[in-house]
């Protein structure tokens, strides 16, 4: 229930499972604690803020060993909004959020490949986004862990 409506009252909840109000807060105060709910956020819809473009950048680097100074890197680049390490040729996947393709540019050519460690980029322009969801596919009746 709180993956698709965050601002769900505890009461709702409560009634939904058959449990009482108290309980509820027991138990989402424990999936807070273990991490298992990480954060309550808004979802802003990317054009209304003027960042409609969006990409995937699929990033090479030359370093090796345990450091990873071009993830710390890319990670503090703002129009970043995901980065993964990821198996394969490429070292990094980015989710990447720009005003226009002028503006992706300027940040490949201004903040990606001027981190010393990036040795090249491969970048993917969605024309539509069909689905797009931060939902976890939980099943049955959304239990995590038993409980």
């Amino acid at each position: 229930m709180l993956q698709s409506n965050a601002r769900v009252t505890q009461s709702d909840i409560a009634k939904a499972v058959g449990l009482a109000p108290s309980a509820v807060l027991e138990r989402l105060r424990k999936l807070e604690a273990k991490g298992i709910v990480q954060e309550f956020t808004a979802r802003v819809d990317p054009r209304a803020v003027d960042l409609g473009l969006l990409a995937y950048v699929s990033v090479r680097s030359s370093e090796h060993g345990s450091e990873m100074p071009s993830a710390v890197a890319l990670s503090e680049i703002p129009e970043v909004l995901e980065l993964h390490h990821v198996a394969g040729d490429d070292c990094y996947l980015l989710k990447v959020r720009a005003r226009d393709a002028e503006h992706l540019g300027q940040l490949l050519r201004t903040r990606i490949a001027s981190i010393p460690t990036v040795t090249s980029t491969r970048t993917t322009i969605v024309l539509e986004t069909v689905k797009e969801s931060s939902k976890l596919p939980l099943g049955g009746r959304g239990t995590v862990n038993g409980g």
